[in-house]
């Protein structure tokens, strides 16, 4: 088996049922090495439930979800092929950072040696002999990365990762994620901040009530669910609309020289400024912002909706 297929998250017909209610609903998709795949849902979608499945913490109904093609519950040395951060503050309050991945190292037959690279690796190198119940929610958030290292895994499944950290800490951890997936592992993880879900993923999977809603790389994903529009200013504005409207391209005029164009890219209309010797002062595509294009596509996907007052 190659590097890549070892290193690849597979579900398949994924269903997890409590009684007559689906809360993973015959769910497939892949997680591919070098890549970070971005797992995005509302609250209540599965995503919770669909990483516990893949770490063996909970029982699938139906179908399943593998690791090179094997389950977790499969796997020679599970610690040294998957590592997760599923619940930051699952570390006992009176036992320092050092002393928690000690143990956990130990759990896993994994040895102690690596335990002061791992906290080199996230920063905690200064706080290794503080206690955990001292930290902040960001402190746990890279105590629990460190954590999920341990084993040098190639698979890496982290839930909320990004809760509690700040400015500085959010940044760190986007270079991170991507640096990891350089290093060919395959990185799977789920946030609510969309901002840096679009700069961070590669590969977006989208789920709403147990279900696929998109599966995609960011790009694709963001081409087909959004209207390519851009914003044009010139002096000879009137000139630039009945040019545009030869080609039969959409516009629309907003305030003062400026034209609103839908439908075709800033280098088409740019050309079509050039063959008119229409002097532009601006020329700027916009894109939609992924939070919007997925409040609109999970919108009917929600368990509950908010209201303005």
């Amino acid at each position: 088996m190659s590097i890549e297929e070892s290193r690849s998250i597979r579900a398949r017909g994924l269903t997890k049922r409590y009684g007559d209610r689906a809360v993973v609903d015959q769910l497939s998709f892949t997680a591919r090495p070098g890549l970070v795949t971005g797992f995005l849902g509302p609250n209540g979608a599965g995503k919770s439930t669909t990483l516990r499945m893949l770490l063996g913490l909970v029982r699938p109904s139906a179908g399943g979800i593998t690791i090179g093609g094997r389950s977790i519950a499969e796997l020679d040395e599970p610690a040294r092929t998957v590592g997760a951060l599923l619940d930051a503050r699952a570390v006992h309050p009176r036992r320092t950072a050092f002393d928690h991945l000690l143990a956990v190292a130990r759990t896993a037959g994994l040895g102690g040696g690596r335990v002061e690279e791992v906290l080199d690796l996230v920063g905690l190198t200064d706080a290794a002999r503080r206690r955990a119940g001292e930290f902040s929610l960001g402190m746990h958030q890279r105590l629990g990365i460190a954590t999920a290292l341990l084993g040098d895994p190639g698979v890496l499944v982290f839930d909320e990762p990004l809760n509690g950290l700040d400015p500085e800490g959010i940044r760190w951890l986007r270079t991170f994620l991507r640096d990891l997936a350089a290093e060919g592992r395959t990185v799977l993880f789920s946030s609510h901040l969309m901002s840096e879900m679009e700069l961070a993923a590669d590969d977006l999977v989208v789920i709403g009530r147990g279900q696929l809603i998109a599966e995609s790389s960011m790009e694709d994903f963001l081409l087909a669910h959004t209207t390519r529009t851009v914003t044009v200013r010139a002096d000879a504005a009137d000139q630039l609309a009945r040019a545009l409207d030869r080609a039969g391209i959409a516009f629309a005029r907003e305030d003062g020289p400026r034209l609103l164009v839908t439908g075709a890219d800033s280098s088409t209309v740019g050309k079509i400024a050039a063959a008119e010797a229409i002097a532009l002062d601006e020329l700027a595509q916009i894109r939609e912002p992924l939070e919007d294009v997925f409040l609109r596509l999970t919108h009917d996907a929600t368990e509950y909706e908010s209201h303005p007052v």
